[in-house]
């Protein structure tokens, strides 16, 4: 179960005041006020902050991407076979908006999760291969699941995968078991990395909060990872 660790730490504060009487004198009034102070020290629970590891392949993600937190995993699955593994490393505001809801109200949960993420300045969806796939069956796979969650201009999903695909051609073409992919959203557009490599990026949120929706809305194509979000974010 989430533990929710909430320290309370109080402060002694003393405050001097100095009152001159009619007579000229001077009388100390010495006034102590408690101040209490509350720190929401650890209000994710030890397993959202902590290394996860995606059952369904064994692949391992840190608890940390840069300043973001790692807020769970999950496996896509095309048929019987297991793709890739995709964590999702979000900020500190949507993970805390998660912590007040109780995993048990699920669709408040994933309504939060999918609003949270989508409005935050920085999301990022961290992709590790477990399966090879050519860089263009991976790029038009990418691109096929974003086109219909797109309103703005379709060309912003083309060069997604152009994208995709020159980082993957500087592999030799094919995304083997262990290559990352890196998406980094936020609100000045995607940017797409290979391996640590930066390919550039597509200017716009509105590509940004398509590419949130593959992994996020209802017809999600990993429900494994909505469904790690809501137990290692939300509250019991």
């Amino acid at each position: 179960k989430r533990d929710t660790h909430i320290s309370a730490i109080v402060t002694d504060v003393t405050i001097f005041k100095l009152h001159n009487s009619e007579k000229g004198g001077k009388m100390m009034v010495l006034r102590t006020a408690s101040v209490l102070i509350l720190s929401c020290v650890a209000l994710l629970s030890p397993r959202a902050m902590a290394a996860m590891t995606d059952k369904a392949t064994g692949i391992a993600f840190e608890p940390k991407l840069g300043s973001l937190n790692l807020f769970g995993v999950g496996v896509r699955r095309k048929g019987p076979i297991k793709v890739y593994s995709v964590g999702l490393y979000g900020m500190d505001e949507a993970q805390g908006g998660l912590s007040s809801i109780s995993k048990g109200d699920k669709k408040a949960a994933l309504a939060t999760l999918q609003s949270g993420v989508k409005a935050a300045n920085t999301t990022s969806f961290l992709l590790k291969m477990n399966f090879k796939v050519g860089g263009e069956k991976m790029a038009s796979a990418i691109a096929e699941s974003v086109a219909p969650r797109h309103s703005g201009d379709a060309g912003d999903v083309e060069k997604l995968k152009e994208l995709i695909i020159t980082g993957v051609a500087s592999k030799g073409g094919t995304a083997t078991k262990g290559t990352e992919f890196l998406f980094n959203c936020g609100e000045e557009g995607i940017t797409v990395s290979v391996d640590g490599s930066e390919q550039g990026s597509v200017p716009g949120s509105g590509i940004c909060a398509a590419f949130c929706d593959v992994f996020l809305d209802d017809s999600s194509v990993s429900p494994a990872l909505k469904e790690s979000c809501i137990e290692n974010c939300c509250g019991p």
